[in-house]
């Protein structure tokens, strides 16, 4: 199994920035790509940004030029830097990762608990 831990979270004001961070722990052989997800109240959970294990990125056009996904590939961390905080970007934002627990096992997908990032004023 794997663990997701999420943190950095909280409230801020538009035009703010806040640091997600998700630690990955557990029986971890390799790491595909991570991502952060987000779904807002009544709405269907969405894609923000994934990176690859070769730092390939790919983000959702409502985020791009504001929010910058990263990795530490040594320590099994995933961190989203959000900048220019919009209303609109109010929701619980949640770690992915697709992780291998042996040489020769599938690849697994694993979700996190979820952060509440919540943009007002």
């Amino acid at each position: 199994q794997v663990q997701l831990v999420e943190s950095g979270g909280g409230l801020v004001q538009p035009g703010g920035s806040l640091r997600l961070s998700c630690a990955a722990s557990g029986s971890i052989f390799s790491i595909n790509s991570m991502g952060w997800y987000r779904q807002a109240p009544g709405k269907q959970r969405e894609l923000v940004a994934t990176i690859t294990s070769v730092s390939s990125t790919n983000y959702a056009d409502s985020v791009k030029g504001r929010f910058t996904i990263s990795r530490d590939n040594a320590n099994n961390t995933l961190y989203l830097q959000m900048n220019s905080l919009k209303p609109e970007d109010t929701a619980v934002y949640y770690c992915h990762t697709i992780v291998r627990h042996t040489a020769r096992s599938p690849w697994y997908n694993y979700w996190g608990q979820g952060t509440q990032v919540t943009v007002s004023s």
